[in-house]
């Protein structure tokens, strides 16, 4: 698929997703088999860890449709960087979707502010530079800000990722999930 064949793809899964038509294709016993001598995604999501958010159901795709990383907040790390590498180097993976969602308590933790212990203020640090790139600190606004962020961060701490979106061989792409209706949009 191209690019813009995967993008329409993406909206049409989530399309169905939103109207409880679902195809549920691509889910049984002789995909898992198929699936065993290898794996071709053709997307990766970078998504937050929230329960209430499941990628694959989001987009309505089957297993090996999507090459999924999840970590709270959606941040850009470098294991979540790593991991987006292998299947942009190795599995030639070509659209990278960033996916911030409504509500994300990774952002309203950093929004709030104080001591969480190391390792969560570990994680609020990596969404600060979205908190303090606008003008307002509503959670919805810097959820979009982050994955916005979280987009870029990966072209620029990532010469294998950078080089494939250069070459015009990958799209990076921040989006924003509705808990509401389960609406997936697509940012700038």
């Amino acid at each position: 698929m191209t690019i813009d064949q995967i993008l329409t793809r993406l909206k049409e899964g989530n399309k169905r997703f939103v109207e409880d038509k679902t195809n549920d294709l691509l889910r049984d016993n002789s995909r898992r088999g198929v699936l065993t001598s290898g794996q071709e995604p053709f997307a990766i999501v970078l998504s937050c860890a929230d329960s209430r958010v499941v990628p694959e159901l989001a987009f309505d795709t089957g297993l090996g449709e999507l090459f999924t990383v999840r970590v709270a907040g959606n941040i850009a790390n470098t294991d979540s960087i790593a991991s987006i590498e292998y299947a942009v180097a190795h599995l030639k993976t070509k659209v990278i979707v960033v996916l911030g969602h409504e509500s994300c308590g990774a952002v309203a933790a950093t929004i709030a502010g104080g001591d969480n212990g190391y390792n969560l203020n570990h994680l609020t640090s990596q969404i600060t530079p979205a908190l303090c790139s606008g003008s307002t600190d509503d959670v919805n606004e810097v959820v979009k800000r982050n994955a916005t962020h979280a987009s870029q961060e990966l072209i620029n701490r990532s010469s294998i990722i950078s080089e494939a979106v250069k070459n015009n061989n990958l799209k990076v792409l921040p989006a924003y999930y509705s808990l509401n209706d389960g609406s997936v949009s697509f940012l700038g």
